[in-house]
């Protein structure tokens, strides 16, 4: 196999780079928001942002997974190779984001503070450690694609594998959206929730909402679902003594 057709180390730490460059840009944008709507500092509740506000930010976190997702299809020579890139870039540029929301204005205050994670299909919330652990593993699988992909184009991850890390991501997004999924349940039906756009009335509400509790339960079994999937992966991959 053609080994310039494999991301170098060196592609792989521009890729890191350009992804700790996008969690700058990103932690920039979310001092601005907090200058103007919590100039005494971010909290629970949230305030009411205008709707030009709420679309642009439900707009932002696309384009954000698009550029991320656009470095694994320019960069990578295959579908595993792509995918590997993209969550190794999302992990540097997850962590990167707090760490320079934490430089700029001193938040987190700890990592059981809790955040606003992502509004992609609805709000999502957590502590801080959560995403940041998830971050992790991710540059950890993203690398270990990369470097098996280096040595054969067969390198991939088979069936059980896959359902490892799809279980274990959708136990997460559970985890992360059923305190707020719960809340807003009390008042609106899941078509109003998950498919269509949120209303002034829905948004109000949204407003009133703080977090009350966080699975840990879940997020374990989601995460250790992962790390298991990730563990056959390597060992598997690990023993071949011949690649073809």
């Amino acid at each position: 196999m053609n080994s310039s057709k494999i991301p170098s180390s060196r592609i792989l730490s521009w890729i890191a780079l350009f992804a700790i460059a996008m969690g700058y840009l990103e932690s920039a944008v979310v001092v601005y928001i907090r200058a103007i709507y919590y100039p005494e500092g971010f909290s629970f509740p949230l305030k009411l942002m205008s709707d030009t506000i709420m679309l642009t930010e439900f707009l932002r976190e696309a384009a954000t997974l698009i550029m991320l997702a656009g470095i694994g299809v320019v960069a990578g020579r295959s579908r595993i190779e792509r995918f590997g890139l993209f969550i190794f870039a999302f992990g540097w540029w997850d962590i990167f984001y707090y760490i320079f929301l934490k430089l700029l204005i001193d938040w987190p205050e700890s990592l059981l503070t809790w955040d606003i994670l992502f509004l992609i299909p609805t709000t999502w919330v957590g502590p801080v450690i959560a995403p940041c652990i998830n971050a992790f593993t991710m540059i950890v699988l993203g690398g270990l694609i990369c470097r098996f992909q280096g040595k054969s184009k067969k390198a991939g991850l088979n069936g059980r594998e896959w359902a490892l890390l799809v279980l274990g991501s959708l136990v997460l997004l559970v985890a992360y959206m059923q305190d707020y999924t719960r809340y807003m349940l009390h008042e609106f039906s899941v078509r109003q929730l998950f498919f269509s756009l949120p209303g002034r009335d829905m948004l109000a509400y949204a407003t009133k909402y703080t977090p009350v509790s966080f699975s840990w339960i879940l997020f374990g079994i989601g995460q250790g679902l992962i790390l298991f999937g990730v563990a056959l992966y390597y060992f598997r991959l690990k023993k071949k003594k011949s690649w073809r």
